[in-house]
Protein backbone atom coordinates (compact mmCIF):
# COMPACT_ATOMS: atom_id res chain seq x y z
CA UNK A 1 0.00 0.00 0.00
CA UNK A 2 1.54 3.37 -1.24
CA UNK A 3 1.37 6.87 -2.82
CA UNK A 4 0.88 4.96 -6.08
CA UNK A 5 -2.51 3.20 -4.87
CA UNK A 6 -3.40 6.47 -3.70
CA UNK A 7 -2.88 8.12 -6.98
CA UNK A 8 -4.64 4.95 -8.65
CA UNK A 9 -7.74 5.69 -6.70
CA UNK A 10 -7.52 9.25 -7.31
CA UNK A 11 -7.55 8.23 -11.04
CA UNK A 12 -10.51 6.06 -10.66
CA UNK A 13 -12.11 9.02 -8.61
CA UNK A 14 -12.28 11.12 -11.72
CA UNK A 15 -12.75 9.15 -14.13
CA UNK A 16 -15.57 7.00 -13.11
CA UNK A 17 -17.14 9.13 -10.16
CA UNK A 18 -16.21 6.48 -7.54
CA UNK A 19 -15.09 7.97 -3.92
CA UNK A 20 -12.04 7.43 -3.07
CA UNK A 21 -12.66 6.93 0.94
CA UNK A 22 -15.49 4.32 -0.40
CA UNK A 23 -12.44 2.28 -2.08
CA UNK A 24 -10.01 2.36 0.75
CA UNK A 25 -13.47 1.31 3.25
CA UNK A 26 -13.34 -1.66 0.60
CA UNK A 27 -9.78 -2.09 1.04
CA UNK A 28 -10.13 -2.22 4.70
CA UNK A 29 -12.40 -4.53 4.94
CA UNK A 30 -10.84 -6.75 2.13
CA UNK A 31 -8.19 -7.18 4.55
CA UNK A 32 -9.96 -7.53 7.14
CA UNK A 33 -11.74 -10.54 5.31
CA UNK A 34 -7.48 -11.97 4.09
CA UNK A 35 -7.29 -11.81 8.25
CA UNK A 36 -10.05 -13.74 8.77
CA UNK A 37 -9.61 -16.13 6.45
CA UNK A 38 -5.80 -16.95 7.69
CA UNK A 39 -6.65 -16.70 11.33
CA UNK A 40 -9.41 -19.13 11.54
CA UNK A 41 -12.47 -16.28 11.40
CA UNK A 42 -10.87 -14.17 14.07
CA UNK A 43 -13.21 -11.03 15.39
CA UNK A 44 -10.39 -9.29 16.53
CA UNK A 45 -8.73 -7.11 13.68
CA UNK A 46 -8.35 -3.77 12.89
CA UNK A 47 -7.18 -1.88 9.64
CA UNK A 48 -5.91 1.75 9.47
CA UNK A 49 -5.02 3.30 6.02
CA UNK A 50 -3.65 6.43 5.87
CA UNK A 51 -5.54 8.41 3.52
CA UNK A 52 -2.94 10.48 2.10
CA UNK A 53 -0.54 8.02 1.94
CA UNK A 54 -1.78 4.74 1.15
CA UNK A 55 0.19 3.67 4.65
CA UNK A 56 -1.97 1.11 6.51
CA UNK A 57 -1.37 -1.12 8.94
CA UNK A 58 -3.41 -4.62 10.65
CA UNK A 59 -3.98 -4.46 14.54
CA UNK A 60 -5.39 -7.76 16.20
CA UNK A 61 -6.75 -6.82 19.72
CA UNK A 62 -5.59 -9.29 21.76
CA UNK A 63 -6.02 -9.41 25.79
CA UNK A 64 -2.89 -9.61 28.46
CA UNK A 65 -3.18 -12.84 30.30
CA UNK A 66 -1.20 -15.15 32.26
CA UNK A 67 -1.16 -18.20 30.84
CA UNK A 68 -1.86 -18.23 26.73
CA UNK A 69 -4.65 -20.61 25.73
CA UNK A 70 -5.51 -18.28 22.19
CA UNK A 71 -2.73 -17.15 21.17
CA UNK A 72 -5.06 -15.46 18.38
CA UNK A 73 -6.87 -13.31 20.45
CA UNK A 74 -4.51 -13.84 23.53
CA UNK A 75 -0.62 -12.37 24.63
CA UNK A 76 1.12 -13.05 27.27
CA UNK A 77 2.04 -10.65 29.96
CA UNK A 78 5.80 -10.99 29.14
CA UNK A 79 4.86 -10.61 25.71
CA UNK A 80 2.84 -7.38 26.26
CA UNK A 81 5.45 -5.85 28.39
CA UNK A 82 7.95 -6.40 25.51
CA UNK A 83 5.37 -3.78 23.58
CA UNK A 84 5.15 -1.47 26.94
CA UNK A 85 5.81 -1.72 29.94
CA UNK A 86 2.42 0.06 30.76
CA UNK A 87 0.27 -3.10 30.09
CA UNK A 88 -1.13 -5.27 32.67
CA UNK A 89 -3.44 -8.71 32.74
CA UNK A 90 -6.48 -7.61 31.74
CA UNK A 91 -5.77 -5.04 29.37
CA UNK A 92 -6.14 -4.96 25.51
CA UNK A 93 -3.05 -4.80 23.30
CA UNK A 94 -3.33 -3.87 19.69
CA UNK A 95 -0.54 -5.96 18.10
CA UNK A 96 0.74 -5.13 14.32
CA UNK A 97 0.84 -8.17 12.04
CA UNK A 98 2.81 -8.60 9.03
CA UNK A 99 0.37 -9.33 5.92
CA UNK A 100 3.46 -11.62 4.74
CA UNK A 101 1.76 -13.63 7.37
CA UNK A 102 -1.11 -14.04 5.12
CA UNK A 103 -1.50 -16.85 2.76
CA UNK A 104 -2.17 -17.56 -0.72
CA UNK A 105 -6.06 -18.11 -0.18
CA UNK A 106 -6.28 -15.13 2.02
CA UNK A 107 -4.64 -12.55 -0.62
CA UNK A 108 -6.65 -13.63 -3.41
CA UNK A 109 -9.86 -13.04 -0.83
CA UNK A 110 -8.82 -9.46 -0.64
CA UNK A 111 -8.52 -8.58 -4.27
CA UNK A 112 -11.76 -9.84 -4.85
CA UNK A 113 -13.11 -8.05 -2.90
CA UNK A 114 -11.73 -4.76 -3.68
CA UNK A 115 -12.18 -5.90 -7.56
CA UNK A 116 -16.27 -6.48 -6.63
CA UNK A 117 -16.09 -2.93 -4.79
CA UNK A 118 -14.51 -0.96 -7.67
CA UNK A 119 -17.75 -2.65 -9.53
CA UNK A 120 -20.02 -1.92 -7.77
CA UNK A 121 -19.35 1.35 -7.38
CA UNK A 122 -18.78 2.30 -10.67
CA UNK A 123 -21.96 0.46 -11.20
CA UNK A 124 -23.38 2.86 -8.50
CA UNK A 125 -21.66 6.28 -9.83
CA UNK A 126 -23.34 5.53 -13.23
CA UNK A 127 -27.19 4.57 -12.08
CA UNK A 128 -26.83 7.72 -10.04
CA UNK A 129 -25.49 10.03 -12.27
CA UNK A 130 -28.96 9.41 -14.86
CA UNK A 131 -31.07 8.41 -12.39
CA UNK A 132 -30.42 12.25 -11.31
CA UNK A 133 -31.82 12.87 -14.73
CA UNK A 134 -35.02 11.31 -14.67
CA UNK A 135 -37.79 13.64 -15.91
CA UNK A 136 -35.31 15.79 -17.70
CA UNK A 137 -33.66 16.32 -20.72
CA UNK A 138 -30.20 15.72 -22.06
CA UNK A 139 -27.85 16.01 -24.66
CA UNK A 140 -27.34 13.17 -26.61
CA UNK A 141 -25.14 12.38 -29.89
CA UNK A 142 -27.25 9.59 -31.88
CA UNK A 143 -24.55 6.58 -32.69
CA UNK A 144 -26.72 4.26 -35.07
CA UNK A 145 -30.36 4.03 -36.82
CA UNK A 146 -31.48 0.12 -37.08
CA UNK A 147 -34.84 -0.83 -35.85
CA UNK A 148 -34.12 1.78 -33.32
CA UNK A 149 -32.10 5.27 -32.82
CA UNK A 150 -29.22 4.23 -30.50
CA UNK A 151 -27.94 7.58 -28.76
CA UNK A 152 -24.42 7.91 -27.16
CA UNK A 153 -25.43 9.85 -23.69
CA UNK A 154 -21.72 10.05 -22.86
CA UNK A 155 -21.27 6.96 -20.38
CA UNK A 156 -23.72 4.87 -21.60
CA UNK A 157 -26.44 4.02 -25.00
CA UNK A 158 -29.69 4.40 -25.22
CA UNK A 159 -32.28 3.94 -27.92
CA UNK A 160 -35.16 5.43 -29.18
CA UNK A 161 -37.81 3.14 -30.44
CA UNK A 162 -41.60 2.99 -30.70
CA UNK A 163 -43.66 5.86 -30.03
CA UNK A 164 -40.59 7.79 -28.36
CA UNK A 165 -39.54 8.08 -32.20
CA UNK A 166 -41.00 11.27 -33.93
CA UNK A 167 -41.99 10.24 -37.38
CA UNK A 168 -40.84 13.10 -39.20
CA UNK A 169 -37.82 13.55 -37.71
CA UNK A 170 -34.79 12.55 -40.16
CA UNK A 171 -31.98 11.95 -37.45
CA UNK A 172 -28.40 10.78 -39.39
CA UNK A 173 -25.17 9.25 -36.82
CA UNK A 174 -23.58 12.37 -35.15
CA UNK A 175 -26.49 14.52 -34.97
CA UNK A 176 -26.81 16.16 -32.00
CA UNK A 177 -30.43 16.02 -30.00
CA UNK A 178 -31.76 16.40 -26.78
CA UNK A 179 -33.68 13.33 -25.17
CA UNK A 180 -36.18 13.70 -21.99
CA UNK A 181 -35.42 10.73 -19.80
CA UNK A 182 -38.88 9.21 -18.84
CA UNK A 183 -37.09 6.10 -16.31
CA UNK A 184 -34.19 4.93 -15.21
CA UNK A 185 -33.88 1.59 -13.78
CA UNK A 186 -31.22 -0.62 -12.72
CA UNK A 187 -30.27 -4.31 -14.13
CA UNK A 188 -30.43 -7.30 -12.00
CA UNK A 189 -27.58 -8.59 -14.33
CA UNK A 190 -26.05 -5.80 -16.10
CA UNK A 191 -24.27 -3.07 -14.38
CA UNK A 192 -25.37 -1.02 -16.89
CA UNK A 193 -28.76 0.89 -16.28
CA UNK A 194 -31.55 0.72 -18.76
CA UNK A 195 -32.71 4.17 -19.94
CA UNK A 196 -35.72 4.97 -21.71
CA UNK A 197 -35.66 8.32 -23.81
CA UNK A 198 -37.67 10.00 -25.70
CA UNK A 199 -38.05 12.89 -28.13
CA UNK A 200 -41.70 12.76 -28.82
CA UNK A 201 -42.84 13.86 -24.60
CA UNK A 202 -45.08 16.35 -23.68
CA UNK A 203 -42.46 17.01 -21.15
CA UNK A 204 -39.84 17.49 -23.37
CA UNK A 205 -41.19 20.30 -24.93
CA UNK A 206 -41.81 21.86 -21.13
CA UNK A 207 -37.97 20.89 -20.11
CA UNK A 208 -37.35 23.16 -23.26
CA UNK A 209 -39.01 26.31 -22.79
CA UNK A 210 -37.89 26.17 -19.24
CA UNK A 211 -34.21 26.04 -20.21
CA UNK A 212 -34.79 28.69 -22.56
CA UNK A 213 -36.66 31.24 -20.69
CA UNK A 214 -35.72 32.88 -17.07
CA UNK A 215 -38.91 33.65 -16.07
CA UNK A 216 -40.36 30.09 -16.24
CA UNK A 217 -36.94 28.86 -14.23
CA UNK A 218 -37.45 32.32 -11.59
CA UNK A 219 -40.84 30.43 -11.20
CA UNK A 220 -43.00 33.73 -12.55
CA UNK A 221 -44.16 32.43 -15.66
CA UNK A 222 -45.52 29.36 -15.25
CA UNK A 223 -46.23 26.40 -18.38
CA UNK A 224 -50.11 24.98 -17.26
CA UNK A 225 -51.03 22.56 -19.95
CA UNK A 226 -49.62 21.26 -23.38
CA UNK A 227 -50.35 19.24 -26.63
CA UNK A 228 -48.60 17.79 -28.62
CA UNK A 229 -48.25 16.04 -32.51
CA UNK A 230 -44.88 15.34 -32.12
CA UNK A 231 -42.71 16.81 -35.11
CA UNK A 232 -45.79 19.10 -36.53
CA UNK A 233 -47.32 21.19 -34.16
CA UNK A 234 -47.57 21.94 -30.04
CA UNK A 235 -49.37 24.40 -28.13
CA UNK A 236 -48.54 25.63 -24.75
CA UNK A 237 -50.72 27.54 -22.20
CA UNK A 238 -49.04 29.69 -20.02
CA UNK A 239 -49.61 31.94 -17.12
CA UNK A 240 -47.34 34.81 -14.80
CA UNK A 241 -47.89 34.81 -11.32
CA UNK A 242 -46.65 38.71 -11.81
CA UNK A 243 -49.30 40.81 -13.93
CA UNK A 244 -46.10 43.23 -15.06
CA UNK A 245 -44.76 40.58 -16.99
CA UNK A 246 -46.30 39.06 -20.19
CA UNK A 247 -45.97 34.78 -19.86
CA UNK A 248 -46.61 34.69 -23.63
CA UNK A 249 -44.26 37.48 -24.56
CA UNK A 250 -41.70 35.65 -22.54
CA UNK A 251 -42.01 32.64 -23.80
CA UNK A 252 -41.68 33.93 -27.45
CA UNK A 253 -38.73 36.20 -26.49
CA UNK A 254 -37.47 38.89 -28.41
CA UNK A 255 -37.77 38.78 -32.51
CA UNK A 256 -38.91 34.93 -31.54
CA UNK A 257 -35.45 33.77 -30.55
CA UNK A 258 -36.71 31.97 -27.10
CA UNK A 259 -39.56 29.75 -29.17
CA UNK A 260 -36.91 29.88 -31.65
CA UNK A 261 -34.53 28.17 -29.85
CA UNK A 262 -37.08 25.56 -29.14
CA UNK A 263 -38.16 25.31 -32.66
CA UNK A 264 -35.17 25.12 -33.56
CA UNK A 265 -34.01 22.15 -31.15
CA UNK A 266 -37.52 20.13 -32.41
CA UNK A 267 -36.58 20.61 -35.98
CA UNK A 268 -39.37 22.85 -37.09
CA UNK A 269 -42.04 21.78 -34.86
CA UNK A 270 -44.47 25.12 -34.85
CA UNK A 271 -46.02 26.05 -31.73
CA UNK A 272 -48.32 27.83 -30.75
CA UNK A 273 -48.28 29.91 -27.32
CA UNK A 274 -51.61 30.79 -26.28
CA UNK A 275 -52.58 32.45 -22.45
CA UNK A 276 -54.11 30.20 -19.85
CA UNK A 277 -57.28 31.53 -18.05
CA UNK A 278 -59.64 30.03 -15.13
CA UNK A 279 -62.37 31.04 -17.32
CA UNK A 280 -62.98 27.86 -19.71
CA UNK A 281 -64.50 30.09 -22.60
CA UNK A 282 -61.95 32.56 -23.03
CA UNK A 283 -59.40 29.47 -22.04
CA UNK A 284 -61.15 28.08 -25.27
CA UNK A 285 -60.83 30.87 -27.30
CA UNK A 286 -57.52 31.32 -26.92
CA UNK A 287 -56.31 27.67 -27.30
CA UNK A 288 -58.11 27.72 -30.74
CA UNK A 289 -55.49 30.48 -32.43
CA UNK A 290 -54.85 31.75 -34.76
CA UNK A 291 -58.38 31.15 -36.14
CA UNK A 292 -60.90 33.67 -35.21
CA UNK A 293 -64.49 32.64 -32.43
CA UNK A 294 -67.19 34.26 -32.56
CA UNK A 295 -68.96 32.70 -29.48
CA UNK A 296 -68.18 29.87 -27.34
CA UNK A 297 -70.45 28.10 -25.32
CA UNK A 298 -68.99 25.77 -22.29
CA UNK A 299 -70.36 23.08 -20.17
CA UNK A 300 -67.82 23.11 -17.23
CA UNK A 301 -69.24 20.30 -15.56
CA UNK A 302 -69.55 18.04 -18.67
CA UNK A 303 -66.09 19.95 -20.08
CA UNK A 304 -67.92 20.20 -23.42
CA UNK A 305 -68.31 23.52 -25.41
CA UNK A 306 -69.76 25.57 -28.20
CA UNK A 307 -67.65 27.07 -30.58
CA UNK A 308 -69.12 29.43 -33.49
CA UNK A 309 -66.78 30.76 -35.80
CA UNK A 310 -66.85 33.05 -38.81
CA UNK A 311 -67.11 31.15 -41.90
CA UNK A 312 -63.69 32.05 -43.81
CA UNK A 313 -62.02 30.06 -40.51
CA UNK A 314 -63.87 26.52 -40.13
CA UNK A 315 -60.66 25.20 -41.43
CA UNK A 316 -58.15 27.19 -39.74
CA UNK A 317 -60.05 26.57 -36.57
CA UNK A 318 -60.30 22.54 -37.26
CA UNK A 319 -57.16 22.27 -39.07
CA UNK A 320 -55.35 20.11 -41.31
CA UNK A 321 -56.76 16.49 -40.43
CA UNK A 322 -58.73 18.23 -37.36
CA UNK A 323 -55.25 18.54 -35.82
CA UNK A 324 -56.11 22.64 -34.33
CA UNK A 325 -59.05 21.28 -32.71
CA UNK A 326 -57.83 18.24 -31.16
CA UNK A 327 -54.67 19.84 -30.01
CA UNK A 328 -57.36 22.79 -28.71
CA UNK A 329 -59.17 20.06 -26.87
CA UNK A 330 -56.49 18.35 -25.30
CA UNK A 331 -54.76 21.46 -23.92
CA UNK A 332 -58.11 22.73 -22.42
CA UNK A 333 -59.44 19.46 -21.68
CA UNK A 334 -62.80 20.05 -22.96
CA UNK A 335 -64.66 18.08 -25.60
CA UNK A 336 -65.09 20.90 -28.24
CA UNK A 337 -67.85 20.90 -31.02
CA UNK A 338 -66.63 23.92 -33.46
CA UNK A 339 -68.99 25.14 -36.42
CA UNK A 340 -69.24 27.86 -38.84
CA UNK A 341 -71.71 31.13 -38.77
CA UNK A 342 -73.53 29.80 -41.51
CA UNK A 343 -74.10 26.08 -39.88
CA UNK A 344 -75.02 27.24 -36.66
CA UNK A 345 -77.89 28.88 -37.97
CA UNK A 346 -78.82 26.30 -40.47
CA UNK A 347 -78.45 24.01 -37.58
CA UNK A 348 -80.35 26.86 -35.12
CA UNK A 349 -83.23 27.37 -38.13
CA UNK A 350 -83.85 23.05 -38.17
CA UNK A 351 -83.93 22.95 -34.05
CA UNK A 352 -86.61 25.79 -34.67
CA UNK A 353 -88.35 23.81 -37.00
CA UNK A 354 -88.21 20.44 -35.52
CA UNK A 355 -89.70 22.30 -32.21
CA UNK A 356 -92.57 23.52 -34.25
CA UNK A 357 -93.24 20.60 -35.69
CA UNK A 358 -93.68 18.61 -32.29
CA UNK A 359 -95.94 21.49 -30.78
CA UNK A 360 -98.67 20.83 -33.58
Amino acid sequence: MNSELIEALNILEREKDINKDVLLDAIENSLVTAYKNHFDKADNVKVNIDRQTGDFAIYAEKEVVEEVENPVTQISLEAANEISRKYKVGDIVNVEIKTKEFGRIATSVAKGVITQKIREEEKNAVFNKYYTKENDIITGIVRKINQGIIVNLGKLDATLTGEDIVPTEKLKPNDRIKVYITEVKEQEKSSIPKITISRTSEQLVKRLFETEVAEIMDGIVEIVTIARDPGSRSKISVRSKNPKVDPVGSCVGVNGSRVGAVVSELRGEKIDIVRYSDNSAEFIVNALSPSKVVSVEADDDEKTAKVIVPDNQLSLAIGRSGQNAKLAAKLTGYRIDIKSETQAKELEEKEKLSSSESEQ
